[in-house]
């Protein structure tokens, strides 16, 4: 093998190489509050009877470069995001809202619990 094909093999594996790390770790990138375990995740119709806290608007990278996460991881990192914020303002459920384009959302926070 020469080393033009070695560098063409190289730039064809290195793609394929990171978008495999990055899918694998993409999941972890945000760090969980302590007390966010125990934010629920809830529908506008299960929080009738629940205070309103207030809204957060969060966001994640969906691309990293040309490689576009998947759905799930960012929707993930979305949902942890969310369920730190309500730990902050003193919420203990959320509700997912409008997703503006992929990598925000907004959710609403509701306390629910006594």
């Amino acid at each position: 093998m020469n080393t033009f094909q070695k560098i063409t093999q190289a730039r064809m594996v290195a793609p394929i190489l990171m978008s495999l790390a990055l899918g694998g770790c993409a999941s972890n990138l945000i760090e969980a509050r302590q007390g966010s375990e125990q934010v629920a995740v809830a529908q506008p119709d299960q929080v009738s009877q629940c205070k309103a806290i207030g809204k957060t608007t969060v966001s994640v990278l969906a691309e990293v470069g040309f490689i576009s996460r998947g759905i799930d991881n960012v929707d993930a990192n979305l949902l942890q995001l969310a369920r730190n914020e309500a730990v902050s303002q003193g919420g203990d459920t959320v509700v997912p809202g409008d997703r503006p384009e992929i990598g925000k959302r907004t959710f609403a926070i509701y306390k629910c619990r006594p």
